[in-house]
């Protein structure tokens, strides 16, 4: 056991970058898109503007993208990740469908998170003659920091399964390493080190995320 555990470092530190690469890249795409997603998706959902068409609109397709198993959203958007990156192997390639997962995923935590924050501060803020747009800016977002920063943290946690099935889909990385190194070969011991080094890290996100929502809670 000993030895292939030995054996197994110089992959496994090759397969632990792809997977930093495919997550890393997935939370910039969520913080990049799905985070304005999120924050339209709140101002559009209240008042007199969640009945418009527009808007109907917009929630069913952040909805319906959503609701795909990503196992079949990876395999339907092939032709694109080809497109995009000129192949559909490898980290790279990865990152073209858990990029458009992500968005859709952390827009829906970004609204909600925005609902959280006590209607009584937002009305003081409109009383005191602040605009719906420096509510949202100067109100929401700065009360929802901590909520924010866990709902990053969720997401992300749950985002490493994606880029694990994405790795044993052709992605690389340790969801790759664990299937074909450990379950194929019938190296348990293999397996299960991978998957005690993604549990792991899950931890050290988890941990991470709720210390820095302290401090934004505290400051």
């Amino acid at each position: 056991m000993l030895e292939s555990l030995v054996d197994l470092l110089p992959g496994l530190g090759v397969a632990f970058g792809q997977t930093l690469a495919m997550l890393g890249i997935g939370v910039c795409a969520a913080i990049l898109f799905g985070g304005p997603l999120g924050i339209l998706l709140f101002i559009v959902g209240a008042g007199p503007a969640a009945s418009h068409p527009l808007a109907r609109l917009l929630g069913w397709t952040v909805d319906m993208i959503r609701s795909f198993p990503f196992l079949i959203l990876l395999v339907a958007l092939l032709p694109l990740t080809r497109l995009v990156a000129g192949g559909s192997i490898g980290p790279l390639a990865a990152c073209v469908p858990l990029s458009i997962a992500a968005v859709p995923y952390f827009a829906r935590l970004v609204e909600q998170t925005l609902r959280d924050v006590p209607q009584g501060v937002i009305d003081a803020a409109r009383a005191m003659g602040a605009s719906k747009l420096q509510v949202v800016v100067h109100v929401v977002l700065v009360e929802a920091r901590p909520g924010l920063v866990l709902a990053l943290t969720v997401f992300a946690t749950a985002f490493l399964s994606y880029a694990t099935v994405a790795g044993v889909a052709g992605g690389g990385g340790l969801g790759a390493l664990a299937f074909h190194a450990g379950y194929e070969r019938f190296e348990t011991d293999i397996m299960v080190f991978t998957v005690a080094v993604l549990a792991a890290l899950v931890q050290v996100m988890q941990l991470t995320g709720a210390r820095l929502a302290r401090r934004l809670d505290h400051g």
